[in-house]
């Protein structure tokens, strides 16, 4: 057997000219190969050379396949070689398919003995160099070439690795090399237009965002990494991020067309260019800034998102704190400002004193216009940094009940001063008209009118990417001096209260998570007295209950359809019962039995007497800690609501009545709140607020950074599409704001991002153990 495969490679003019010992080596280590009729050895741009092959009998046919035709093509014969010019200018990666057109026989050349040969004998090595670059004089063999480079490129690069060889071949014949060197930015992002789909071959580059002349979020890219898929789907084309070579970088370029009909008609391919968004989109910063690049505002409230500093005044009229109140007021006058910053002996400004003190406190309260006037200035000044957005401004006064604000810079220093007045000039439709007309109210018919402006003011505010925690904030803000200014109206009704009391809002009120669709969820806790003033005080606090909760009714917050309302008997009750029902709902002997208690759990002071209520917050805390038990109930619960996603991916809607082809946002939110409140409980945190109680666990290193980037950018994502389905509601179809998204009626961003939320929410639940310690 052997000296017949010496005497076929004697034959052969390459190894023939071999020194006797090497070519007995090849002998010793050839192995012998035979294929039927049709049989593929190898597919172009695909298959990996294992061997040098050399034909020993039958026929080998070559050709290059494209569009279905084949090209390139020729015959192999006895003793010619297949595989060499692969192995060492194609790294190892066949260049054309092999198949057997009749019944073959080959000998195989290990490729490590060839590679070997070559090292050792420049004319063995230069046979195939000199035939390879013959070859690569000739235009459509060289375009093959470079076409097989790309195939077998590809092949390795999610997701065209998934594609079909035949489609492979495809795009790697569309594809074309482009050069850049380094430092050189090809995209801007928010400015410019991508019409191709760009794959890094060699060298590396970054993509970065721009925010306020910063860069933010960058990330290095090298071989095989894809820029502008996501920008030519979902985007106008328009770049969501720059994009520039950090080295010199060689790209493979592919047509925007040809990327978009492959994303139509393979669901997979395209996927992988959602799917990848939809998990970028949970990273705070992406998302904040592709919010603004896909969602342009309509100039409505776009004012309310420009820097502070923007409306801010920059003069500062200022005096010491042991300066007269008449002479402060002579400069307040002087200066023709409504206000006077007031500074200690360093220098620092520690208070202020404005035109509503001088009239309260000096003119209405007597005191001596001689006095230092640092005895009626308000301490400490409030202050928002220049960079903040009016938005915040206009937050921290309607919560401070301030009316002036300090301007700081970057290092704290106050430089300029920001009114309510500033605001109010510059913008009309301002959620402080709102408040302020709410203040002024004196019935319940002029709040009725104020409220039903919300809508608007929340529509106006989505429309320029206002982020759903200030909606949650504001909408909290305006009902709470809605209820303070009913509960007022209200005690003028009823007269004096017979003991201290607390009027407790609770549920999503009780969290500062109202949106347009809220129902009431309140309660009245008084004083313990005897059993006669106690009959007195029952009596009392039931009719106010009930003129507070008729007319909040009135105004636009619907009856709780479960009947948790301080008109409830129930539910007006003194401090001892309070704590008597929470006993007993701590205790509860199944998780069944706290379903419907829950709502308690999330409680909180709107008008009254505080201490009340603080007193019930640490009964509560001590209790928790005697009976832990009910937190692993409370878990048990809140693992029971499945997120409406099925295994496909696809979305679980309602499959009849009103709501059909929709599901509830506001149930997909709940295992995040659930998830929120018993670990507040369980680590005794006194915040109702989901993300506060997320962000004190994670300040607190309760929670791992990645749990809660996850749950808050959740979170936030779906109180956004909460509110823009309500407001849809109000201001478009002129219904009632609900809680259902039909998301056939959303766009393919939105899509993604809900699924990719639900599985998140889903992963969440399983790994998490919500009541257990030591279980995050």
């Amino acid at each position: 057997m052997k000296d017949q495969v010496l005497a076929f490679f004697t034959e052969l003019p390459l190894f023939s000219q071999l020194p006797q010992k090497e070519l007995l080596t090849v002998v010793e280590a050839v192995a012998v190969k035979s294929f039927s009729q049709g049989e593929v050895l190898f597919t172009q741009g695909r298959s990996k050379i294992d061997g040098i092959y050399i034909l020993k009998s039958g026929e080998i046919e070559l050709y290059y396949a494209r569009d279905g035709l084949k090209t390139q093509r020729d015959t192999l014969g006895r003793g010619e070689i297949f595989g060499g010019i692969a192995v060492l200018m194609n790294a190892g990666i066949s260049v054309r398919t092999a198949l057997a057109a009749k019944e073959s026989c080959c000998y195989v050349i290990p490729v490590e003995l060839f590679l070997k040969l070559c090292r050792s004998h420049d004319f063995f090595q230069n046979a195939f160099v000199d035939a390879f670059a013959r070859r690569m004089l000739d235009q459509p063999y060289a375009s093959m070439v470079a076409s097989s480079q790309a195939c077998h490129f590809l092949a390795g690069v999610t997701p065209f690795s998934f594609l079909p060889t035949a489609e492979l071949v495809r795009i790697a014949a569309e594809l074309t090399m482009e050069f850049h060197p380094r430092n050189t930015t090809l995209f801007t992002q928010g400015v410019s237009v991508i019409e191709s789909l760009y794959i890094i071959h060699h060298g590396a580059a970054e993509r970065y965002f721009r925010e306020e002349e910063r860069e933010t979020a960058g990330k290095l890219m090298g071989e095989g990494d894809i820029f502008g898929g996501i920008s030519m789907l979902i985007n106008d084309s328009i770049a969501i991020r720059s994009f520039k070579t950090v080295e010199d970088t060689h790209f493979y370029v592919w047509p925007k067309s040809r990327f978009l009909e492959l994303c139509k008609a393979n669901e997979h391919f395209l996927a992988f260019f959602t799917d990848t968004f939809g998990k970028r989109m949970l990273d705070r910063s992406y998302a904040s800034i592709v919010a603004k690049a896909i969602q342009p505002g309509e100039g409505g409230l776009e004012f309310f998102n420009q820097p502070i500093s923007a409306i801010a005044q920059k003069r500062l009229v200022a005096c010491s704190g042991q300066t007269s109140i008449q002479s402060a007021a002579e400069i307040m006058s002087r200066k023709r400002s409504g206000s006077v910053l007031i500074q200690s002996a360093d220098g620092a400004f520690v208070g202020i004193v404005t035109d509503h003190d001088l009239r309260n406190k000096v003119i209405a309260g007597g005191v001596d216009i001689h006095q230092p006037v640092e005895r009626i200035m308000s301490s400490p000044l409030r202050t928002v940094a220049a960079q903040g957005l009016v938005f915040e401004a206009v937050m921290a006064m309607m919560q401070g009940k301030v009316k002036h604000l300090g301007v700081t810079d970057g290092e704290g220093v106050i430089t300029g001063i920001v009114t309510n007045k500033d605001i109010l000039t510059a913008q009309g439709q301002s959620p402080l008209f709102l408040i302020r007309e709410i203040s002024m109210a004196d019935s319940v018919d002029g709040l009725k009118r104020q409220h039903q402006l919300l809508p608007g003011i929340v529509h106006n505010l989505i429309s320029n990417g206002a982020k759903a925690a200030n909606l949650n904030r504001l909408i909290t803000t305006v009902s709470d001096a809605i209820l303070h200014k009913i509960v007022t109206l209200a005690l003028g009704k009823h007269g004096e209260p017979p003991c201290p009391f607390a009027f407790m809002v609770m549920g999503s009120e009780g969290r500062k998570e109202q949106t347009l669709k809220t129902d009431q969820d309140n309660a009245i806790i008084y004083e313990d007295r005897g059993k006669a003033e106690q009959e007195i005080a029952q009596a009392y606090f039931l009719g106010l209950g009930k003129t507070i909760c008729t007319w909040l009714d009135e105004v636009g917050y619907d009856y709780c359809k479960g009947g948790i309302m301080a008109q409830n008997p129930e539910w007006c009750q003194p401090l001892s019962v309070w704590k008597d029902y929470f006993s007993s709902w701590i205790r509860a002997g199944e998780p069944e039995d706290l379903l419907s208690s829950a709502i308690f759990f999330d409680f909180r002071c709107a008008y009254g007497n505080a201490e009340l209520v603080n007193k019930l917050h640490v009964f509560l805390k001590k209790s928790l800690i005697e009976w832990p038990f009910f937190l692993q109930y409370m878990a048990v619960n809140a693992q029971r609501f499945k997120p409406p996603i099925g295994f496909f991916r696809n979305f679980i809607v309602e499959s009849k009545g009103e709501h059909r082809d929709s599901f509830d946002i506001k149930k997909t939110m709940v295992p995040i709140v659930d998830f929120a409140r018993i670990q507040a409980l369980q680590h005794g945190l006194t915040e109702t607020n989901t993300l506060e109680r997320l962000h004190r666990l994670f300040f607190d290193q309760v929670l791992r950074p990645d749990i809660y980037h996850e749950l808050e950018q959740a979170y936030s994502f779906l109180m956004q599409q909460r509110f823009a389905r309500q407001v849809q509601a109000v201001i478009n179809e002129k219904t009632e704001p609900d809680n259902y998204i039909n998301p056939q009626k959303l766009t393919r961003i939105e899509q993604t991002m809900l699924k990719e939320i639900f599985a998140r929410i889903d992963t969440l639940q399983k790994e998490i153990s919500f009541g257990l310690p030591g279980g995050v």
